[in-house]
């Protein structure tokens, strides 16, 4: 057998804060690299503390890219993001330099690493049709129907995530074939790299909830809020029917904050929950919901089988040892 003689890249994927971002930076400056975000909440502007976002500093330590390319109430697809990453890849390449893709989203990565599946395009009339029974019955409702017809996506999708059910709900229903199906006959443009997939994540799952906890704490004493009522009064969002809709503002953290920065209803029959209650709610709202985030990437993750998993705070030796043995020769420690 021939050796693979394709330029390296490597892959930092993982749960939300698990130290992806502290480790691709660190590969970067030691091997030379550029990092590629494959993070769906990153390419928004405005979206910085409460997404985690590399600060100035880090930005300008390593060239960053897919980072700040769309305004939030802008649409951005995996599609539009496989074939802008690359590009990255391929100026990254140009350049002599090593691709770092790091980030926790699966559906971006599945796009670049192994292509889309050729489904039907959106159609307007049925997804009004969907958006009226949910209106109805509750997004829980259409939950259970799409677990009727395909089960194993509605596995995959939280009961609560109404873009990924209305578009499963979609799909079957334009073509009687469950979105699971299309997207197993993914097809597309590859990389012309070959790449070391590494997920990074505690061993223990309560540490890891433990970082969630903490880092939703240090958002929130960094202002995280006060970057949420920033957002809300950008004009196109405010004048928005359904802001709540839009991706960006499904990024974890953001719908609850914007749910919690809504006053209550002039008039409105029940009473408002104190004010020390309310912050209460809406912290454990947002921690649950980024608990919820990293199991479903966790989900995803199983699935990339090829991936070598580490715990960078015990098993950093082994970490570092995987990634020189994979790179060898062809690139050697910077200084």
């Amino acid at each position: 057998m021939s050796a693979d003689i394709r330029p390296s890249a490597v892959a930092v994927m993982g749960p939300t804060a698990s130290g992806k971002t502290a480790f691709a930076l660190e590969l970067a400056e030691r091997f030379d690299g550029e990092i590629v975000s494959v993070d769906s909440a990153l390419v928004y502007r405005g979206l910085d503390i409460g997404a985690a976002k590399p600060i100035r500093e880090e930005q300008a330590r390593v060239p960053h890219h897919l980072i700040d390319v769309r305004e939030p109430w802008q649409p951005y697809s995996a599609a539009e993001f496989a074939e802008d990453a690359r590009r990255a890849v391929d100026t990254i390449l140009a350049r002599g330099k090593l691709p770092i893709l790091a980030g926790g989203t699966g559906l971006y990565f599945r796009a670049l690493l192994h292509g889309l599946a050729d489904m039907p395009e959106a159609d307007e009339a049925m997804r009004a049709e969907i958006a009226s029974e949910a209106e109805a019955l509750g997004w829980a409702a259409l939950h259970a129907q799409l677990a009727q017809v395909d089960p194993e996506a509605a596995v995959r999708i939280h009961a609560t995530d109404a873009q990924r059910i209305q578009r499963a709900l979609e799909v079957f229903r334009l073509t009687a074939k469950p979105i699971s199906a299309w997207q197993r006959e993914a097809r597309g443009e590859r990389l012309p790299v070959k790449v070391l997939k590494l997920v990074l994540t505690p061993q223990d799952r309560a540490t890891l909830h433990a970082r969630i906890e903490a880092r939703f704490d240090a958002m929130l004493a960094a202002g995280f809020l006060d970057e949420v009522r920033a957002l809300r009064d950008l004009p196109e969002l405010r004048s928005h029917p359904r802001p709540l809709e839009l991706p960006a503002l499904r990024a974890v953290g953001y719908r609850q904050a914007w749910e919690y920065l809504d006053d209550p209803s002039p008039g409105a029959t029940r009473h408002p929950l104190p004010q020390g209650e309310r912050e209460k709610t809406f912290r454990d709202h947002a921690i649950f919901a980024t608990r919820q985030l990293a199991k479903r990437q966790f989900t995803w993750l199983r699935g990339e089988t090829d991936a070598l998993w580490f715990d960078p705070a015990t098993q950093r030796t082994q970490l570092d040892a995987a990634t020189t043995a994979f790179l060898g020769a062809t690139r050697r420690p910077v200084g």
